[in-house]
């Protein structure tokens, strides 16, 4: 069970599904609330090459800020492109590049926390 506001689940769940579209693999949205102050949510998907790591955090931004007008405090990682965060403060989106992902584990860090369904 998550006590993450509703607009915060909507923001989530808008980048879930525009990681999904961009073809993102593994998306996954945990609630971290109860266990991170700085953050109530996070949005975790991967993807095989830089360029589309890239490609994937260009359509979250763009996807949000349409659905939600809202806009990222800060983003991280562009000019590596292995692993961008996108930070909105209550919801913060991680996109691998998959072999940084797989060597991270973040969400084996996270695996008691709540998952959020983001799918229609």
């Amino acid at each position: 069970m998550t006590t993450a506001p509703t607009d915060s689940i909507e923001l989530a769940r808008v980048a879930a599904r525009a990681a999904d579209d961009k073809q993102g693999t593994d998306t996954m949205v945990v609630s971290v609330g109860h266990v991170l102050a700085i953050t109530e949510l996070f949005v975790i998907t991967g993807a095989p090459n830089r360029r589309l790591v890239r490609a994937i955090a260009d359509d979250i931004e763009e996807k949000v800020r349409e659905v939600t007008g809202r806009s990222p405090i800060r983003v991280e990682g562009n000019r590596e492109q292995q692993w961008i965060l996108v930070d909105y403060g209550d919801v913060i989106v991680h996109v691998f590049l998959q072999e940084t992902r797989d060597f991270y584990e973040i969400e084996r860090l996270y695996k008691d926390a709540p998952r959020i369904e983001w799918r229609d």
